[in-house]
């Protein structure tokens, strides 16, 4: 592909899936990216959890709408029945009450305006589908290594909410193989094991990319969908000063545990979110658990300067979560040897991720996305599409933004909501909840 109509920098998931529907228009399309395996940025370290509580309106209709997409899954990709899928695991999602979150009035109030079911449950309820939990609050969260760590505070959980529609994707990167399998079936092209190193500019439009041999690319329309790389490559385009929220990468930990003895997690268990110790696990294949931070304020925030340049290795955040979690499963045996994932976070200043187009004509970005956007993938890349299309049909999207119409749910949405240049989002989490 000489000279394709877009480029798309970035074949995890939502780089993948925004290649997919733009391609699904009849552009010529060409991803790239400095992995030599597609979806191996930080989508192949995501816990893939699909659920629909979020803190906003406009985040709980989105991650509602794109719940659809991965129920259908085979249905929305199009591919070959011998294609091998990346699968769906519907076990629901509880999320505990706890005075921090309001006792999820907000989030109940979200779903019954968009009718997605959920359920109150009380604490028995909570105990005859999690036996080898224990309900006891332990909240302020700690660290392992604070005074009080692992003492009750004399009160017990409230109760929780349960949304039986969520779930978990059991293989992250493959999803995004799919997509773009997808994408190739109407013509995109990727190109892996490239580095975008400058993006080329003329008359204030964008016209390419440089890559790191020296190579031009050119194509009119350029999408950074690069994960923790996307601050770097805002960088290069000359348009972060005009941007009000910024990303950055954010190293994370997720620790991976064997379920207790006697109870069968993988079958039985379900994502839980618990703020009363700031955790939230899923079942992992092997009667595993995943357990990560919901990021209080007693878990520093490692930034980081480089997103390929940094440490690896576990640290006593590792201890820390495992421990947390711990609390909640008396039972819960934590092993001696680290195992889980470390990896980055593309993250926004307020947690939300930016959608949008900029200054630069026909440069766009779907940034700061990663902890909670992997779930809006699917519809994620049908609003780039869109928003390509309406911009490049010479719309100013930042004095007259998108509206977008989420199909499943027969929603409108203001995509202004994900604009680079918003107020900080004070209904925001500032968490990996979004």
């Amino acid at each position: 592909m000489s000279q394709p109509d877009v480029i798309v920098i970035g074949t995890g998931v939502i780089g993948a899936a925004t290649a997919f529907e733009i391609a699904k228009t009849g552009k010529s399309v060409l991803s790239l990216d400095r992995n030599r395996r597609i979806g191996h940025g930080s989508t192949a370290g995501s816990c893939a959890i699909i659920r629909m509580h979020y803190s906003t309106y406009d985040g709980t209709a989105f991650a509602w709408e794109g719940y659809h997409y991965w129920r259908d899954w085979a249905e929305h990709l199009g591919l070959p029945a011998s294609e091998e899928l990346a699968r769906f695991v519907e076990c629901g999602c509880l999320v505990m009450k706890t005075e921090m979150n309001g006792f999820l009035e907000r989030h109940m109030e979200f779903s019954s305006l968009l009718d997605c079911p959920f359920e109150e449950w009380s604490p028995s309820d909570i105990e005859e589908r999690l036996p080898i939990y224990s309900l006891d609050s332990f909240a302020p969260p700690k660290r392992s290594d604070q005074d009080g760590f692992g003492m009750t505070n004399g009160d017990r959980l409230a109760g929780a909410v349960f949304w039986p529609h969520a779930g978990y994707v059991t293989d992250p990167a493959l999803s995004a193989q799919n997509l773009a399998a997808a994408a190739a079936r109407h013509g995109a092209g990727t190109r892996l094991g490239v580095e975008v190193t400058g993006i080329l500019r003329e008359g204030g439009r964008v016209k390419g990319v440089r890559l790191a041999d020296g190579e031009e690319v050119h194509a009119p329309v350029v999408i950074n969908v690069a994960g923790p790389g996307s601050a770097a490559v805002n960088e290069m385009a000359g348009i972060t000063d005009e941007m009000t929220i910024a990303t950055r990468p954010l190293k994370q930990e997720v620790v991976h545990v064997p379920a207790p003895a006697g109870f069968d997690f993988e079958s039985d268990g379900t994502i839980v979110s618990d703020g009363d110790i700031a955790c939230y696990c899923r079942p992992e294949r092997g009667n595993h658990i995943l357990v990560g931070s919901e990021d209080p304020e007693c878990d520093p925030h490692v930034w980081v300067d480089s997103d390929t340049e940094y440490d690896r290795n576990f640290t006593d955040q590792w201890t820390t979560q495992a421990m947390r979690y711990a609390q909640r499963v008396p039972a819960l045996g934590i092993p001696s040897t680290a195992k889980g994932v470390v990896d980055l976070y593309d993250a926004s200043t307020d947690w939300i991720p930016i959608y949008d187009s900029t200054s630069l004509g026909g440069y766009y970005m779907a940034c700061g996305s990663s902890g909670n956007q992997y779930k809006n993938a699917p519809i994620a890349g049908k609003m780039m599409a869109a928003l390509v299309d309406y911009c490049e049909a010479g719309n100013d999207h930042d004095s007259d933004p998108l509206t977008f119409r989420l199909p499943y749910i027969e929603r409108d949405i203001d995509v202004g909501f994900y604009s680079r240049k918003r107020e900080i989002n004070k209904e925001s989490s500032f968490s990996v909840l979004g």
